[in-house]
């Protein structure tokens, strides 16, 4: 029971010790000597769990990601009313990132990995998933004459991209967002996806 015990600790180690370096220096300039000097775990310790730091960053990418699509989903499900769901969806990106600041960095700053990439199945099949339920949500609002037919892309980049740059700019430094502007990007992103003859206000 020891060794159990050991070998889910010196996983978790690693995984929040990727977590860290990952989110202050970047993927591409955080170094396997660098992730296990953060993580206090031996060569042998590491290449019992992963097999690179690639292999660390696919399985930390993909479970930051489903917990963020988890809490997600939670979200918009409690919404029957689509203005309320789409402003409510940016609201809670915009609290998600200020939350889960390190999390955030990696999915906003770093390329998931591809299919054929440690990570990268879970990670497609994942966003798929995800996909068909806030299609399933959508797709009634769609049919009422409230939203946009408009595809997973498309729809992601009119909904929080400007919450995305927002995000960028709060994690540089260079701008902390206020209360009324995350009031106007809830409004854009409403106004972004509604059909023409939907309700302006």
């Amino acid at each position: 029971m020891k060794s159990v015990k050991s070998g889910r600790d010196g996983r978790t180690r690693i995984i929040d010790g990727a977590l860290r370096r990952f989110s202050q220096d970047g993927v591409s300039a955080t170094t396997l000597a660098s992730l296990r000097e953060e993580s206090g775990v031996s060569v042998g310790s590491f290449y019992h769990h992963f097999a690179s730091k690639e292999h660390v960053f696919g399985v930390l990418y993909a479970e930051i990601l489903t917990m963020y699509q988890d809490a997600f989903l939670g979200e918009l499900m409690r919404h029957d009313d689509a203005r309320a769901g789409i402003e409510a969806i940016v609201t809670f990106h915009m609290t998600w990132c200020g939350d889960h600041p390190d999390r955030a960095r990696l999915l906003i700053s770093e390329r998931p990995p591809r299919r054929e990439e440690p990570g990268g199945a879970e990670v497609g099949d994942a966003r798929r998933a995800f996909f068909r339920k806030v299609a399933e949500w959508w797709r009634p609002h769609m049919k009422a004459g409230l939203l946009q037919p408009v595809p997973p892309t498309m729809c992601y980049v009119l909904w929080l991209g400007p919450a995305q740059e927002m995000c960028r700019l709060w994690f540089a430094g260079a701008h902390h967002p206020t209360a009324e502007e995350i009031a106007a990007l809830c409004g854009a992103a409403w106004h972004s996806l509604r059909q023409p003859s939907a309700e302006l206000t």
